[in-house]
């Protein structure tokens, strides 16, 4: 994959290198850009003891342009309906200056790729309600009513995963 000129990869993270990347690229979007306070989007799936997934989009040189996150079993249940066949995706962002390249989908399928490996049927989400078009592209489907998560609308959305 690449970003115009710039070759990236979108795959699991691989050390705490990794994942101090993605906190930051978090930190900028929800954070910075958002307005997010800062102790409610770190929680305790962001822990290094914690089974979360998470996923980078990284340039051949060690820049992250992206992250996300895969909560399962137990950790997405309260997300899922308690269906523990269905992961969570959630904290997907995107540096500001990788926005419109594909690392977002690239991200998604990534993600969704770590979900199949885990022998989950389906992958939810909360979209933030400006991003519905963007996972309805992806084969996402809403389901339930707008709600509020740190002061933004959302609204749910899940696709089941078809084997690859």
């Amino acid at each position: 994959m690449s970003t115009g000129t710039t070759p990236y990869t979108a795959r699991r993270t691989r050390d705490e290198t990794d994942r101090a990347a993605c906190f930051q690229v978090r930190k900028e979007v929800f954070v910075g850009e958002q307005g997010v306070p800062e102790d409610l989007e770190y929680d305790a799936y962001d822990r290094p003891e914690a089974t979360t997934v998470h996923v980078i989009a990284v340039t051949e040189d060690g820049t992250a342009l992206g992250t996300g996150r895969l909560l399962h079993g137990e950790a997405a249940a309260g997300k899922t309906g308690g269906d523990l066949t269905v992961g969570s995706l959630g904290r997907l962002a995107v540096a500001a200056s990788a926005r419109g390249l594909g690392v977002g989908a690239a991200l998604v399928r990534a993600v969704e790729d770590e979900a199949r490996a885990l022998g989950l049927a389906a992958v939810d989400l909360h979209a933030q309600t400006h991003a519905l078009g963007f996972y309805e592209r992806l084969g996402y489907q809403v389901y339930g009513p707008e709600f509020q998560d740190a002061g933004i609308a959302h609204r749910a959305m899940r696709r089941t995963l078809a084997e690859k």
